[in-house]
């Protein structure tokens, strides 16, 4: 068999093929993506023309209650104040909803939150080192480090090296509680003594916080 033959049997095959198909020769389907409404991000509570139950309590801008009525009545009362209707809660019978300044609820409520946060402020935990037999006015200088963190709101660990120390050892064990007393006295009102480092600890320690307003 020929060349020419073979593509004749080939073309007279395909034609059988497709003639015996019910709708001939098609694509594969292209299947498009959906988009589920529920999978949208939150975008608030339901308001004004997205409130879908036919009856809402009505609560009025200055609170009161105004009973029960068509939801086309409510979303009218508050269209004729310039505001918005707002559902509050959907969870009962008949949804409750309140007319307001929607724009402006929002601008209040993120004032808010942003004071609360300035508010919040996190304590920190600053430290000071000082020697066990410091001079006088090197401990006016650490000292004004320690009012500087406690005016900002951070505690204060003002600690000391005490192993190995052999001036401490020779004039006695007391010279850090002595120092740390003074400090605490120094410190007065400005601070509180919170707590001191354990006696089998290597660094002794105290750790002032800043005093209560």
């Amino acid at each position: 068999m020929d060349g020419i033959t073979i593509c004749a049997k080939f073309v007279e095959n395909s034609l059988k093929i497709f003639n015996n198909h019910p709708h001939g020769i098609t694509k594969e389907p292209i299947i498009k993506p959906t988009t589920n409404r529920d999978n949208r991000r939150d975008a608030g509570p339901r308001m004004n023309n997205r409130i879908f139950a036919k009856s809402v309590q009505v609560i009025s801008n200055t609170g009161q209650n105004l009973g029960i009525m068509q939801t086309q009545e409510a979303l009218q009362i508050a269209m004729d104040e310039g505001l918005d209707l707002v559902e509050i809660n959907a969870n009962g019978a008949v949804p409750i909803v309140k007319i307001m300044d929607y724009g402006k609820f929002k601008y209040d409520q993120k004032k808010r939150a942003s004071e609360t946060r300035k508010k919040q402020k996190t304590i920190g935990m600053k430290e000071v080192w000082v020697k066990p037999f410091i001079e006088e006015n090197d401990l006016n200088i650490k000292m004004k480090k320690v009012f500087e963190f406690l005016q900002n709101g951070d505690k204060v660990k003002v600690a000391v090296m005490t192993r190995g120390s052999k001036k401490v050892l020779a004039r006695g064990k007391d010279a850090v509680p002595e120092l740390f007393a003074r400090i605490v006295a120094i410190v007065g009102e400005r601070g509180t003594l919170e707590s001191k480092s354990k006696p089998d600890e290597r660094t002794k320690s105290i750790i002032i916080a800043p005093a209560k307003q």
